[in-house]
């Protein structure tokens, strides 16, 4: 190959390419399709919101204090009550996981109220899942505690010292889990884009036996490897634009940062995506086992290992450490910073040198492998 560079040459080798994307229905599905479908998904079908957990309440008192902590749970935002005299009946309800919790007010719960002595109530939960139960058990005894609280009030009683938490949650008053799942499943669908299709892209020129012939061009290999990247480099930003009109305007994701540094972050995240995927192609020669490493070394860990669906700092040490490898995990507090709080230039500036550095590396490897196996 020669490594002298021809203008004319190079975009002849662009289109190609270009066309070749636009003539394939599952470039096109893969890039506009899948990430509609995507957010969908994670914008209507998933959620990590805690409000309207469904419990059980079983009332075993008859008692107007029983019947007044009852009407709390009822009327309360954060649970959505079932009630029932017999605990039986909601313990198979608990186990089939159509409720998550069940309350019980006791028969002596009135009159132990009316001696103005200690009156428990008992909170079940389901213990397979830990955070739900966790939240079952806190918000059950806060109804109570509050219950508790106005009740002696009422009487003129004061259980406490007049303090009470003013919660203030910034960027995200109504704790919506969208405006963080939406932003996150943008990274993943740009990881899929980037790193999927240009995993088969140097390994369809084996299997077709194109490449053969191109190496018979004097095309260099920086022509070869440009021009497979700058089409998916454009199909990536185009998605990412798709899936940001969708969050904003379809899912109500708020946009409280800048145009620039959007397309800042997601043009860096897009380096490594797509050397990863070139290096992945060049390495392996074969679509199926391209697309198979893809999905293992880049979707896998961009899905669990990114901050996406799971917080680092609550994994294992040895796994946060193996999280610094993934370059989604520098890309997804930018993106969900610039859609949720703004322009944070300095975080920014940091995720995009380590995203950059990432790139370096993978076209740096592929460009060794690639030379390699055609020289």
């Amino acid at each position: 190959m020669n490594d002298r560079f021809y203008p004319r040459r190079f975009m002849a080798l662009l289109v190609k390419e270009s066309l070749q994307i636009l003539r394939d229905p599952s470039t096109m599905l893969i890039a506009f399709v899948l990430p509609l479908l995507l957010l969908f998904l994670f914008g209507y079908g998933v959620s990590l919101d805690t409000a309207r957990t469904r419990i059980g309440l079983a009332v075993q008192d008859s008692s107007e204090a029983a019947a007044s902590l009852a009407g709390a749970y009822r009327s309360s935002r954060w649970f959505q009550v079932q009630s029932r005299r017999d605990v039986t009946s909601l313990k198979d309800e608990l186990i089939a996981g159509h409720i998550r919790g069940i309350v019980v007010i006791p028969s002596d719960f009135g009159q132990r109220v009316a001696a103005g002595i200690d009156a428990p109530i008992q909170v079940i939960t389901d213990g397979s899942l830990p955070n739900t139960a966790s939240f079952v058990a806190a918000y059950a005894e806060g109804v109570r505690a509050t219950w508790a609280e106005g009740r002696a009030l009422d009487r003129g009683v004061r259980l406490a010292p007049a303090i009470a938490p003013l919660p203030r949650f910034w960027f995200n008053p109504g704790l919506e889990s969208r405006f963080a799942l939406i932003p996150g499943s943008i990274s993943i669908v740009m990881t899929m884009i980037g790193t999927l299709l240009t995993a088969l892209v140097v390994a369809r020129e084996w299997e077709r036996g194109t490449l053969e012939a191109l190496m018979a061009t004097p095309v260099s290999m920086g022509e070869f490897l440009a021009t497979k990247i700058i089409p998916y480099f454009v199909l990536g930003l185009g998605s990412m634009t798709l899936c940001v009109i969708v969050a904003v305007f379809l899912f109500g994701v708020p946009f409280r940062g800048s145009i620039l540094a959007l397309y800042a972050v997601g043009a860096a995240f897009l380096m490594p995506a797509l050397g990863q995927g070139l290096l992945i192609s060049a390495a392996t020669k074969n679509q199926f086992v391209a697309s198979q490493v893809a999905l293992l070394t880049a979707f896998m860990p961009g899905l669990l290992l990114s901050g996406f669906l799971f917080e680092i700092g609550s994994m294992p040490k040895f796994i946060q450490g193996m999280t610094y490898a993934v370059p989604a995990r520098y890309f997804i507090p930018p993106l969900t910073s610039v859609f949720v709080v703004g322009d944070l230039w300095p975080m920014f500036v940091r995720s995009i040198l380590a995203m950059l550095g990432f790139g370096l590396l993978f076209f740096g490897l592929a460009f060794r492998v690639t030379r390699r196996r055609i020289a």
